[in-house]
């Protein structure tokens, strides 16, 4: 059979691009994978050592068994994470007469928007012994949301193939609980939730072949720039802990997460590239179905309080990352039309995007200190936490960008009268900077036809970042 002109393999090109980054677009997890931190103001002032320690509505999250001690409560906070990252490319290009060079791009920078990440919540304690507890909140996980410009120093931004803005995306887990105390010495706790919202995501492929013969492999005129929403999103979980108190100075906690699978419905819009070829071109349909799964979670911990005054806890989280292989794509109805050359109607096909996650490990201390100042309770606290990155470094590109991080916070708690706590934490985030080598990428450009040409990963390069999350809240103990 002839091989197909070039004209031919730019428009496949661009059918295959359409479906490449539908997958792209579909974005959720946990710390250690996709988001870039733990969260809770009072929980993050400890460096997320909150699993034994939990008593009060930010076990929500960590551990459920520690409602039993919330009593009847309302709890409110905000945070912010300001993330930074930098980014310079090395992309491997293998040309016609099998040179091998390697061109490096100018470094962009990519900032987070100001954006509160709220979590709101409620307690009510009841029984003759007041051994039950009911909860239910919402919260908005920590993710590191980055916006990258579309133009450095006058050129298309290296970073177009990965990302370009989450402007408008929402996600917000919420949820129902319940506790038990039978004894001072046991808790248990249950809790039912989802992760629900909307994702939204521009993302530019390129639809330039990948011999050269026709124009350069990321030539802008072959550009074509593609917006998305993922959603509406429903993806339930459960959670279950329990903290046992042998002695008086002494309590354990553990607690596990079970796996969310996001399996929603995507539309999009794609800019057809302006080169000529695409004259006369137009994709119909609009719908998709996305479908992935986040990890299940476990956390352990040990909490010392040597005197009424003073905790300290070590806890270990491990987030199993490796249940994360792929994300899976199916369009319902879309297909290329109108291309001289090709059949009427070419279909996107279902497609399979390798992501080959790994198990992440958390190692976390925190304390707090409570002592009288002017007639006030007040409590400090503060914690190191050291976490690995879930994404093997072949695979890690701007879209989901995380790395082994330490993680070291300061934070305190002004008790007003026999009812209010208002709480403030900030940490920095040092995350340590990764190379990538153009040989070891694994995230390709669109290449209609993979077999007439060598794989050209578009994440090669340097990549660094860093944070800061401040939060302030209040809790109110009825």
């Amino acid at each position: 059979m002839p091989a197909p002109s070039h004209r031919r393999r730019a428009r496949l090109g661009l059918a295959v691009g359409v479906t490449l980054s539908l997958l792209a677009a579909a974005r959720g997890g946990h710390a250690a994978g996709l988001y870039f931190s733990d969260r809770g103001v009072r929980p993050m002032g400890r460096a997320g050592a909150f699993v034994a320690g939990a008593d009060d509505l930010g076990a929500i999250w960590y551990n459920p068994a520690g409602l039993a001690d919330a009593k009847t409560s309302a709890l409110v906070d905000f945070s912010w994470l300001r993330f930074n990252a930098e980014y310079t490319r090395a992309l491997r290009i293998v040309d016609a007469d099998d040179v091998v060079r390697v061109v490096r791009s100018p470094t962009v920078e990519g900032s987070s928007p100001v954006i509160p990440f709220p979590t709101i919540a409620g307690s009510y304690n009841f029984g003759e012994r007041r051994e039950f507890t009911v909860a239910g909140g919402v919260f908005a996980p920590y993710a590191a949301i980055a916006t990258y410009p579309e133009t450095v120093d006058g050129r298309p931004s290296p970073a177009r193939y990965a990302l370009g803005s989450f402007e408008g995306s929402a996600l917000i887990f919420g949820g129902g609980f319940f506790a038990y105390k039978p004894t001072e010495q046991l808790r248990f706790g249950i809790g039912l939730g989802a992760l629900v919202g909307q994702y939204q995501s521009t993302v530019t492929f390129s639809a330039s072949p990948p011999d050269r013969l026709l124009a350069a492999p990321e030539q802008p005129e072959y550009d074509a720039e593609s917006r998305f929403r993922v959603g509406p999103i429903f993806a339930p979980t459960g959670s279950f802990g329990a903290t046992w108190v042998p002695l008086r100075f002494l309590r354990v906690g553990a607690s596990f997460q079970l796996p969310m699978v996001v399996s929603s419905s995507t539309r999009f819009d794609v800019r057809l590239p302006t080169a000529s070829v695409f004259d006369g071109g137009r994709i119909t349909g609009r719908d998709a179905h996305v479908r992935f799964t986040l990890p299940h979670i476990l956390r352990a911990g040990v909490e010392v309080r040597p005197t009424d005054e003073l905790r300290i806890e070590a806890a270990y989280v491990r987030e199993f990352w490796s249940i994360h292989e792929s994300i899976d794509m199916t369009p319902e109805g879309v297909a290329i039309e109108g291309i001289r050359g090709l059949p009427p109607r070419v279909p996107i096909p279902a497609i399979k995007f390798p992501r080959n996650f790994q198990d992440s490990d958390s190692f976390r201390i925190g304390s707090e200190y409570t002592f009288d100042l002017a007639g006030y309770k007040l409590d400090l606290r503060a914690g190191v936490s050291h976490e690995t990155s879930a994404i093997p470094r072949a695979y890690l590109s701007l879209l989901t960008i995380d790395m082994d991080k330490t993680v070291l916070s300061l934070g305190g708690g002004l008790h007003v009268g026999e009812h209010w706590r208002l709480d403030a934490m900030y940490a920095h985030l040092f995350a340590s900077s990764v190379t990538v080598s153009p040989e070891e990428a694994r995230i390709p450009r669109v290449n209609p036809l993979p077999g007439n040409a060598p794989l050209e990963a578009v994440n090669g390069g340097q990549y660094s970042a860093s944070a800061d999350l401040v939060g302030v809240g209040v809790n109110y103990t009825f």
